[in-house]
């Protein structure tokens, strides 16, 4: 019973592999053939034989039992003994192609989800780039894709946006991230339902991530307030995806085609603000009462600099007086 062990094993794992995984049997087969041929001369170098490059090993493989033979030039050269390192090293391929073959599937279904939020564990750290239990398998999450005012820890559950699925040394590898504007996107597409109705819809965004966001929202359905329905009852919803994003500030304001008034609105919360544009080079010139100039810039400019962003215009802010100006590059 012992004797037929072996053969039962191996015939099976084998047909499991082709039949469920549907790899091909013989594909299989010569990964076993090379696996035996590099483990035979890594057992003769131990033994004090070294067989170098030029020597062309064959190995024969039982497709029923997994048994092994090595030759070369015809003439079997098998030590005694070796049919156990044969055995082990089938039954290693066998199992690492299952295991190859499940990560295809598990990254064929993830292929569906790029550009969608996704759940996962913070795993552990390399350096500052992070790894992120999937379930299944692993997340990646690079250094440039991490929210940098966000401090991770061990175990911490968190959403993600699904970025992009990489082609690697080892394979297929999750890119993830938090940093990107369309995280905010697809966070509010979770919470506002009209987005993902279609009737309302975010046109713009800019983000430094982290800090703040704002976004140009947009109906086509009469009776549809875009604003409100992204910002929520008494708030709830701009606040939900605030919260996913560790208290980043988000303005939302309506879109609209008069770029002179888009860009007072991109401003707030500074008002009372004349606007200047010249379309051609894409250049607004903002005049802003003395008391609503540092709200206008913003602190270290920002609040210029996301409105240039999302607008596409460069802003020159000048208060009255004419003195104080704050430039912007789109």
């Amino acid at each position: 019973m012992s004797n037929n062990q072996p053969r039962t094993e191996f015939s099976q794992a084998l047909k499991a592999i082709v039949q469920e995984r549907g790899l091909d049997a013989n594909t299989i087969i010569d990964a076993i053939k090379q696996a035996i041929i590099a483990a035979f001369r890594r057992d003769q170098k131990e033994a004090g034989i070294e067989y170098g490059e030029e020597v062309i090993l064959d190995a024969e493989i039982n497709s029923l039992d997994g048994g092994a033979k090595v030759s070369i030039d015809g003439k079997d050269v098998t030590p005694p003994g070796f049919g156990r390192i044969a055995a082990q090293t089938a039954k290693q391929v066998i199992h690492q192609k299952i295991r190859e073959a499940e990560r295809g599937v598990i990254m064929d279904e993830f292929s569906g989800k790029v550009g969608s939020l996704v759940s996962g564990i913070v795993l552990r750290f390399d350096g500052s780039n992070v790894r992120v239990d999937m379930g299944r398998t692993e997340g990646f999450m690079p250094a440039e894709e991490r929210i940098p005012t966000e401090r991770l820890s061990q175990g911490q559950r968190l959403t993600f946006l699904l970025k992009d699925i990489r082609e690697t040394i080892k394979g297929k590898e999750l890119i993830l991230s938090r940093s990107d504007p369309d995280f905010v996107v697809k966070l509010f597409a979770r919470e506002v339902p009209e987005i993902g109705a279609k009737s309302v819809q975010i046109k713009l965004i800019s983000r430094e991530a982290g800090v703040r966001t704002k976004i140009a929202v947009y109906s086509e359905s009469r009776g549809v307030d875009p604003v409100g329905s992204c910002v929520g009852q008494k708030g709830v919803r701009v606040q939900a995806v605030t919260n996913e994003l560790g208290g980043e500030r988000v303005d939302v304001i309506p879109f609209g085609e008069d770029y002179a008034e888009l860009i007072k609105l991109a401003l707030a919360p500074a008002e009372n603000l004349e606007v200047k544009l010249n379309k051609k080079e894409l250049t607004a010139e903002v005049k802003a009462p003395e008391d609503q100039l540092s709200l206008a810039i913003g602190k270290d400019g920002q609040n210029v600099r996301l409105a240039s962003k999302l607008t596409g215009y460069k802003i020159e802010i000048i208060g009255n007086s004419e003195q104080i100006i704050e430039d912007s590059q789109a």
